[in-house]
């Protein structure tokens, strides 16, 4: 392969190594297809959690995997049909190419499709690359004066996004987030947007709530305290909102998955609202407080992705109603990316948002013709 053509990419194998290596020859474009340099790539709890556990409940990396779904970069070339992109477009990408024929398709939540094909989960190969090839219908065009790392952040902010609007968080709601990471930061901002007032956002850790101060600097922080009962720290939390069980939030969002933070977050929310989990956990749960939540009539709700929410987020990160820039922590060269990755891993490093990024020159006129 020509020296513009190489295709360094960061791959995690069965046994739970990850290499950046050359990938295999670059797939030639199909009808509806596009050819993307992803530019940026961003570090996701699930690119972790591959590294770390080679599985996320049913979907397990059996062969090398290139990772990374958060991405935005530049059209190199397009397949025929495609009409929507042009070569030289800058894009963010959608990760998920769903059928689009089943009922959940048709019924617009495609985000549920059971024939989805979401790059970087195995067996689908994933951004952190120089060449990708992707369905033209999930490539978003980015606005001129906004950043391919902006572009790449939309994928984090659309997980928040569909949280916030599956919860229906009306103007001067009080609600509660757990949760002081990537998708609990974005969700945050969001909320504010949102108009919700009081907020307040709990985290094991007190560098990452002041960091959540300077997101937003009203909002309210509250550090978990491990020596109290999740039901002692959920009533500590519920007790910031004022005294009276009107007062305490009718909506919580939990952004961690974590069992024990799901647990808290049951004595916080309040009678007859919604407990919304959008964290990403364990296989099964064996001790959730099922009769507090029973007899207060509260709603126990997922989220899984998104749907319909780059052409939304995109304006909103580019009008500037949500600020995502502070999020971004580290950068590293795609040639560094494995180095990306381990330092996400390691929460002893303070990461938020982690980058891979790309400037290599590619030869389009070569590259356009495998």
């Amino acid at each position: 392969m020509c020296q513009t053509c190489q295709n360094p990419s960061l791959q995690c194998t069965p046994d739970h190594q990850i290499h950046v290596r050359q990938n295999n020859d670059i797939p030639r474009l199909r009808e509806g297809e596009v050819l993307v340099h992803p530019r940026v790539t961003g570090i996701c709890g699930s690119d972790v959690h591959f590294f770390k556990h080679g599985k996320i409940g049913t979907l397990v990396i059996r062969e090398d995997c290139v990772l990374g779904h958060e991405s935005a970069g530049d059209i190199l070339a397009v397949g025929p049909g495609v009409t929507n992109v042009k070569p030289g477009d800058r894009v963010a990408i959608e990760p998920q190419m769903p059928c689009l024929k089943c009922f959940l398709c048709m019924q617009g939540d495609y985000n549920l499709c059971e024939d989805v094909r979401f790059i970087g989960t195995p067996p689908y190969q994933g951004a952190i690359q120089r060449y990708l090839v992707h369905d033209a219908r999930f490539v978003h065009k980015l606005p001129d004066s906004m950043t391919y790392e902006q572009g790449a952040i939309v994928e984090p902010v659309s997980v928040g996004y569909h949280g916030v609007t599956r919860a229906q968080i009306a103007v001067g709601e009080a609600v509660c987030i757990a949760g002081a990471g990537p998708i609990g930061l974005v969700t945050l901002l969001l909320a504010r947007a949102s108009g919700a007032t009081p907020i307040v956002i709990t985290d094991l850790s007190e560098e990452r709530l002041k960091f959540a101060k300077t997101l937003v600097s009203d909002a309210i922080t509250y550090k978990i305290d491990t020596k109290k009962s999740e039901r002692e720290n959920g009533l500590c939390i519920k007790k910031l909102f004022g005294e009276t069980e009107y007062q305490a939030p009718p909506k919580v969002l939990e952004c961690t998955g974590v069992e024990s933070s799901i647990n808290t977050m049951a004595y916080v929310v309040r009678r007859s609202g919604l407990l919304l989990v959008i964290g990403v956990g364990r296989d099964f749960i064996s001790n959730l407080p099922f009769m507090h939540l029973s007899l207060a009539e509260i709603d126990l709700k997922f989220i899984n992705r998104y749907h319909d929410s780059w052409p939304t987020v995109i304006k909103l990160i580019h009008s500037g109603r949500i600020k995502v820039e502070s999020l971004v922590t580290h950068k590293f060269k795609l040639e560094e990316a494995d180095k990306a990755l381990k330092l996400a891993s390691d929460p002893r490093n303070g990461s938020i948002k982690v980058l891979v990024t790309d400037d290599a020159p590619v030869d389009v006129k070569t590259v356009s013709k495998l």
